[in-house]
């Protein structure tokens, strides 16, 4: 079930509907453990059993550690846990990766004989609960966090159907509490969170899905150099479509989180307006480059001591970010680039960061337009197929291309190039806003006039039902 069908929207309402009737905190949570449940098997019924067994192993190994003063013993528990959810993320999303790279290095020693290819199913959100629950153990390991009591409330933690399959990721010491005080959403917030689904679906479905999609991949199915027009507007087309497909589905899930009365954080803030590669990943999937800063480059040391030592820790966070988004080294190559930027920008500050000159709006201007460049090469690389197809996109984009008849026509080239031109000068004006400041200040009657519009188009309009790319990740 994904939330740009009707079928959601049924599911929506029946639960909101029981979650607004006069029931016992307890029924209600209850009532959302179950619709997250049957949210889940609605794809594949089999794997919420995978679900459920993290659910209850976490829950007791994090009252164990919690509990214990022994610290080997509470090592052991971690570490069982990290085995048990990374394994299983390491089998189902890497198993096949794994075998294929090691057959490739059976062929290159001369080995004729091959492992046999693993054919396994990618349990849909596997990477975001997995990060959600050893997060947890690991801030319970820490003493940052107190475990759980309630089991009802942890399985509803990992579960709860907003955030389940599409991020963003969530915290326990931001959830849980939540589950400890009843939840009823006040007509503001149900009205906030409602237009926050509208504006989310109107992203993923419109402007992700019937507007940027098809330019995007009428470029890159091509086994052929193309024209370099069609390779730099293909790509912008990609970087629209990421973007409203990602962040129209985040900001779906958190509007029907706050439907219900539950807050959940900010996963983008305009990121096509980042002045260079650091800023990016503050505003880019937030959930995703914070749990990589607190699990993993906060741990191997992070910006202390020497620099060659800061400069590996922000290489390998990067490549292992890379390597979360797909089994694939297209995708480490991806976060390779975006961990040279940051080593390059690292220098530059050093260098030229006192500069007074970065402070004026015109040069603040060229920087976010430079960071948005460079962010497109690095699409390349998450779009294309393989490696094969990347380096002839980016041929094109170059110039070193034959290929002189075009697969895009001009007046596609002329709506992808004025919708990406409105998205990077809104994430430019709005770098320093928010949506609720912007909404606080403009007439309701203006909001609801908006939002109505928007509805007509998402139905008048409803294009082809594409799933959300971050479903194979």
């Amino acid at each position: 079930m994904v939330f740009n069908s009707y079928s959601f929207l049924v599911f929506f309402a029946v639960n909101v509907a029981l979650f607004l009737l006069p029931l016992p905190w307890t029924i209600k949570k209850i009532n959302l453990l179950v619709a997250s449940y049957l949210f889940y098997a609605a794809w594949n019924p089999p794997f919420v059993l995978l679900l459920m067994l993290s659910a209850v192993v976490d829950y007791w190994l994090a009252r164990w550690i919690g509990a214990s003063e022994n610290e080997g013993f509470r090592k052991c528990l971690l570490l069982g846990s990290l085995i048990m959810n990374l394994g299983l993320q390491a089998l189902f999303k890497y198993g096949r990766f794994i075998v294929e790279n090691f057959n490739g290095v059976l062929g290159f020693c001369g080995v004729e004989e091959q492992a046999p290819l693993p054919d396994l199913i990618l349990p849909l959100g596997i990477s975001f609960y997995t990060f959600e629950t050893v997060s947890y153990l690991i801030d319970v390991y820490r003493r940052r966090l107190q475990p759980s009591r309630s089991f009802l409330d942890y399985a509803l933690f990992l579960t709860f159907f907003p955030h389940l399959v599409a991020g963003p990721i969530v915290r326990a010491e931001d959830f849980l509490p939540q589950c400890a005080i009843p939840r009823r959403p006040t007509w503001s917030q149900f009205g906030w969170g409602a237009s926050l689904m509208l504006l989310g679906m109107f992203q993923k479905i419109i402007l992700a899905d019937l507007v940027l999609a098809g330019a995007a991949d009428r470029v890159y199915v091509v086994n052929a150099p193309v024209a370099t027009s069609d390779a730099w507007f293909g790509t912008l087309a990609f970087a629209g479509q990421i973007f409203f497909d990602f962040a129209g589905y985040s900001t779906c899930g958190i509007g029907a989180a706050l439907c219900l009365g539950f807050a959940l954080k900010t996963n983008f803030k305009f990121p096509y307006g980042a002045i260079g590669f650091s800023d990016f990943w503050r505003r880019w999937h937030i959930s995703l480059s914070s749990w990589l800063r607190d699990y993993l480059y906060i741990p191997m040391g992070g910006s202390r001591g020497a620099q060659a030592a800061v400069c590996r820790n922000l290489m390998a966070t990067m490549l292992l970010g890379g390597l979360w988004h797909g089994a694939d080294w297209k995708f480490v190559a991806w976060g390779g680039l975006h961990g040279g930027y940051l080593l390059g920008e690292r220098g530059l500050r050093h260098y030229f960061g006192h500069w007074k000159i970065l402070e004026w709006p015109l040069v603040r201007g060229l920087l976010i337009l430079a960071t948005f460049v460079l962010v497109l090469f690095t699409w390349v690389y998450f779009r294309a197929d393989n490696f094969a197809s990347a380096n002839r996109i980016l041929a094109s984009m170059f110039g070193w291309t034959t290929a002189t008849e075009s697969v895009l026509g001009s007046a596609r080239k002329i709506g992808i190039g004025a919708v990406l031109l409105g998205l990077v000068l809104v994430h430019t004006l709005m770098r320093d806003k928010s949506l609720e400041d912007v909404a606080a200040k403009i007439p309701w009657y203006a909001v609801a006039g908006f939002g109505a519009i928007l509805a007509m188009i998402i139905i008048l309009f409803p294009g082809e039902e594409r799933a959300f790319i971050y479903f194979q990740f």
